[in-house]
């Protein structure tokens, strides 16, 4: 089915239910960025400031890396697209993981979702209003090493001019290597849940089956390589 622009739809196929949506949403328990099924149990150890460490810059490599996002579509399946431009930098040692830090900025603009129609709708003032909100910025604040090496990193994420504090959880870190290049590398996954809404994204529609067009919560994964900073 061809996509159709939430600003042509008409009012006789669904109803607008936005006041009934947000009521069940405020009504669900929160996760505050945590992913589900995650142990937050797992002993840790926090640093919320820097800690005296031979820690190393990395710069993202965007070349070999993925910044990719999934929200569900009327109820029935997730649609996921992609930033195709961003840049960070993280400072790591594996010694102190707990010293963790990261920043990120991602261009709005370069979302693809494979559909240049719902492109457009999700650049537009209905959702990331990128004319006036071009950038995502992620800067970390705290992080807390688990027991198996993994980090949990929280910061203030800002999408459309609002930020709130989420957690990173971030697995996967691999050991360095050295490239064809001769260039030190490392490697990561990392991912978060949020809900649009609390970053002014509450466009919706009601369906006559029950449930909304789009999800409120959005999953947020990154793949990334990180090459060690001259």
């Amino acid at each position: 089915m061809a996509y159709t622009s939430p600003a042509t739809w008409s009012d006789g196929a669904l109803r607008w239910r936005n006041a009934e949506f947000l009521r069940r949403r405020e009504t669900r328990p929160r996760n505050d960025g945590i992913v589900p099924g995650m142990n937050t149990s797992t002993t840790a150890s926090t640093s919320s400031t820097p800690t005296p460490t031979t820690a190393t810059r990395w710069t993202l490599d965007p070349g070999h890396s993925a910044v990719g996002f999934s929200v569900r579509h009327l109820m029935i399946t997730n649609v996921r697209g992609e930033f195709e431009k961003f840049r960070g930098e993280v400072t790591y040692d594996a010694a102190h993981p707990q010293a963790m830090r990261i920043e990120a900025t991602i261009d709005v603009a370069s979302l693809n979702t494979r559909e240049a129609k719902r492109d457009l709708d999700l650049r537009s003032a209905l959702f990331f209003d990128a004319e006036n909100h071009p950038d995502i910025i992620f800067v970390s604040k705290s992080a807390r090493a688990l027991d198996d090496g993994n980090v949990d990193v929280t910061g203030d994420l800002t999408i459309r001019g609002t930020t709130h504090e989420v957690t990173l959880s971030v697995r996967e870190i691999s050991a360095a290597q050295v490239d064809m290049r001769g260039n030190p590398r490392i490697g990561a996954t990392a991912s978060t849940q949020i809900k649009r809404s609390d970053f002014g994204m509450t466009w919706n529609k009601a369906l006559e089956t029950g449930g909304v067009v789009v999800g409120d919560v959005v999953t947020i994964t990154l793949e990334v390589s990180l090459v060690k900073a001259a």
